[in-house]
């Protein structure tokens, strides 16, 4: 019999129309009483497979916690969610943590490379929790390193590294395990203008292909021509979506 793990990672691959995440009605209160704030008042959202779909706007508006709840990192306080043809609400503790683990990569705008790694190391992280064999899991991570640049990169640590070199080791992380979703918050936020290009064209490159949806969240103007999809939110709220930019 299957793990619940093993089930996760065996949906099949996204079909290139496919939607890769739906969210209805869904609101995210935080607090009670006079101290409740209201983070998102019922987003309707679609997010295609194949494409990179970027969210945008001021801060506070939304965004982070948006993906968070499509992430499973939060749960709704009304409304459904539905991503890899999932429904989260019904996936609790163990089984959350396994569907994300085998189905979901995240890429943070702080790199979070433990220090006392190398890069390769760092990469094969997600691998090595999923229980793939040390050895498997290092040479598949430099396989990815080499796919980012970063060949010649293998052993050095984060210390030794640039901001931009670091965004791409934390690429090549998210990617290890194939997941069909990948989630970006701010990744471009601590690189300059030039890092942040080679961070974007690496995540359309070897991140935006039939089968797995891309979810980047960004006030970076400078990054808005890389998304297919533009979403625009203000005060919780979907307000504008554009397609077909990329």
């Amino acid at each position: 019999m299957l793990t619940f793990a093993q089930e996760a990672a065996s949906y099949e691959t996204l079909d290139s129309n496919a939607t890769a995440v739906i969210c209805c009605g869904v609101t995210k209160e935080f607090g009670r009483g006079d101290g409740k704030s209201i983070a998102l008042r019922g987003v309707d959202l679609d997010v295609a497979a194949g494409e990179m779909t970027l969210l945008v706007g001021p801060s506070g508006c939304g965004k982070t916690t948006l993906i968070s709840i499509v992430a499973g990192l939060l749960d709704p306080t009304e409304g459904e969610i539905h991503v890899l043809g999932q429904d989260l609400r019904v996936l609790k503790g163990h089984k959350l943590v396994d569907f994300r683990g085998a189905n979901l990569g995240f890429v943070f705008q702080q790199y979070n490379l433990l220090p006392a790694l190398s890069a390769v190391e760092n990469a094969a992280i997600p691998l090595i929790a999923l229980g793939i064999k040390r050895r498997e899991a290092i040479e598949r991570a430099g396989e990815l390193l080499n796919a980012v640049g970063l060949g010649s990169k293998l052993k050095a640590m984060p210390s030794q590294l640039s901001g931009g070199q670091q965004q791409r080791v934390a690429i090549a992380r998210a990617l290890g395990h194939e997941p069909k979703l990948l989630v970006c918050d701010e990744p471009t936020a601590a690189l300059d203008a030039e890092s942040g290009r080679v961070a974007m064209e690496l995540l359309r490159k070897v991140a935006v292909q039939p089968g797995r949806a891309v979810i980047v969240v960004t006030h970076d103007n400078r990054i808005f021509d890389y998304g297919q999809t533009i979403v625009h939110m203000s005060d919780g709220r979907v307000v504008e979506v554009e397609r077909g930019n990329a």
